[in-house]
């Protein structure tokens, strides 16, 4: 169990993943966080790693810092979500083993598994064939750190625990027109479309591919994980207790407020002439607090910059 003065650095705060831990932890009455920003600390550059964790001697580390984007990001710079992530997350790793780090969580993503891998995935199928082109420099680097840490724990007996989350959505996400994940796009197209009453939106894709979604706030679970349990060489995939083809949440608008939460698992939102279902796999009591949390924030985002 963490200590409750333990010091603690979760890298990547200001992103989805690392803000949603941050909650956590303050709330489970963690204060001793270290956190920083991207312009204190560039992750990337190793010197600069060292020096901070020899300063600061983290007791535990979450690296939930990564270069991220969707299908488009990828595509167009594969050689920098390669390098980027897979520089950041060895600096980390390294510094947190090099400095006595009690335990780290290291976050990934379930792209790490080949594009034919077997349903429900299981762990076992890592590295059995082929990963998706689309996001295949993103998932080695991935694949680099997960196996880092299991090296390290084999090695030298570390305590570092590798996650890889399925898709996530939440407050913090990118809602960038062409680099975000799908949720949040469609959060950003069908609120566009509501505010410019259009009765049409365009959106990618044959509607057929399934995808896995889960409330970022859920992954408290893994920082029970980490904080409860003693777990050795440890690999988990963490995802959502559905699956959805894109013609499920596509055929509509990812625009929800003003709903009454009921509870339910999924729920349908009208906007203009169209609808989607919005589904939503983690543990949160309702729909409604997952999506509007996310949809407040993107609203928000709008309006800082006028």
């Amino acid at each position: 169990m963490m200590e409750k003065d333990a010091k603690i650095y979760v890298a990547g705060h200001r992103g989805m993943v690392g803000s949603a831990i941050v909650r956590a932890l303050e709330k489970a009455g963690y204060h001793n966080i270290v956190t920083r920003t991207h312009k204190e600390l560039n992750l990337c550059r190793q010197q600069d790693v060292e020096d901070f964790f020899a300063a600061e001697k983290p007791d535990y580390v979450f690296l939930a810092a990564a270069k991220v984007g969707g299908i488009v990001a990828n595509q167009e710079a594969l050689a920098d979500f390669m390098y980027d992530n897979m520089t950041l997350e060895m600096n980390v790793i390294h510094s947190a083993w090099q400095n006595q780090c009690k335990k780290l969580l290291f976050l990934g993503s379930s792209c790490i598994y080949p594009r034919m891998a077997p349903q429900p995935m299981p762990e076992s199928c890592l590295l059995t064939s082929e990963l998706e082109k689309t996001n295949e420099a993103y998932a080695l680097a991935k694949i680099s750190g997960l196996k880092y840490c299991e090296f390290l724990n084999r090695q030298y007996g570390t305590d570092y625990i590798s996650a890889m989350p399925t898709n996530l959505y939440g407050p913090n996400d990118n809602y960038h027109p062409t680099h975000s994940h799908v949720l949040p796009a469609l959060i950003r197209r069908f609120h566009e479309a509501k505010v410019a009453g259009a009765k049409e939106v365009t959106c990618w894709g044959t509607g057929t591919p399934l995808r896995e979604f889960l409330y970022v706030d859920d992954l408290k679970e893994t920082i029970h994980t980490l904080k409860e349990q003693n777990i050795k060489s440890y690999a988990a995939h963490l995802d959502g207790k559905n699956t959805y083809d894109k013609e499920d949440y596509r055929q509509g608008t990812a625009f929800l407020i003003g709903n009454e939460g009921n509870g339910l698992r999924e729920e349908i939102a009208q906007c203009a002439d169209t609808w989607i279902r919005i589904p939503m796999c983690g543990q949160v009591e309702s729909l409604n607090a997952a999506v509007a949390a996310t949809v407040l924030m993107f609203e928000v985002s709008r309006q800082r910059r006028g």
